[in-house]
């Protein structure tokens, strides 16, 4: 059953460890650590995703900053309660991680396969040059009763696509984790700089 679960959630990114690593919690007596992995996109942008791993796959007193890493894992999402509501907050949880030989940017993996089911109604829209662009709530069965909440994003005729799914709709879906960048007002006089992280969705499929 749970090689089941990991089959629904894969995700594999090479790319540049560019911080420390970061203490995050403990189960069971292991430690585990964040550390952000920067990704380059071909069209030069860079993607800076944030990866949960052991201290059984690494040795995080040890800095790896600079060093090139090889993941596979999941993307998982679990809700943070902050300013009197929950946030979701999504990373690339590690069950490989391997640090490699230096390699070209155009090398560069960021690939990712989701099972799961539409949530939330999506939202779709067109920006004002006239791209058509369609936002998904997607939930991916784990082991042990739980799911992880997914945004997507389609673009194109995958976001005409997309914007007809029904709540509850079974689909897979092909991609890459993106990060981006956006303001957030947390009060009148106050802004925040923050990240999202997404799947921008290359490839869906509706199942019956």
């Amino acid at each position: 059953m749970a090689d089941k679960m990991c089959e629904n959630n894969q995700v594999t990114i090479m790319g540049e460890i560019v911080s420390d690593f970061s203490y995050s919690h403990e189960v069971y007596g292991e430690g585990f650590y964040m550390v952000e992995v920067s990704v380059h996109r071909l069209s030069s942008f860079v993607d800076y995703i944030p990866v949960m791993v052991s201290e059984r796959l690494v040795n995080v007193q040890e800095s790896a900053e600079g060093k090139c890493v090889y993941i596979t894992g999941q993307f998982r999402s679990f809700n943070r309660h902050e300013e009197h509501k929950n946030r979701l907050v999504l990373s690339v949880f590690a069950r490989e991680f391997e640090l490699v030989e230096q390699f070209e940017e155009e090398n560069a993996a960021n690939q990712i396969f989701l099972d799961g089911f539409i949530c939330k109604e999506s939202v779709y829209r067109k920006t004002p040059l006239g791209r058509e662009i369609a936002d998904l709530l997607v939930a991916v069965n784990r082991s042990y009763g739980k799911s992880d909440y997914i945004p997507c994003i389609c673009w194109g005729r995958n976001a005409r696509f997309a914007s007809g799914f029904e709540v509850g709709s079974h689909v897979q879906i092909w991609g890459r984790i993106q990060s981006r960048e956006y303001v957030k007002k947390v009060s009148e006089t106050q802004v925040e700089q923050r990240v999202a992280y997404e799947v921008s969705v290359s490839k869906i499929e509706f199942l019956e």
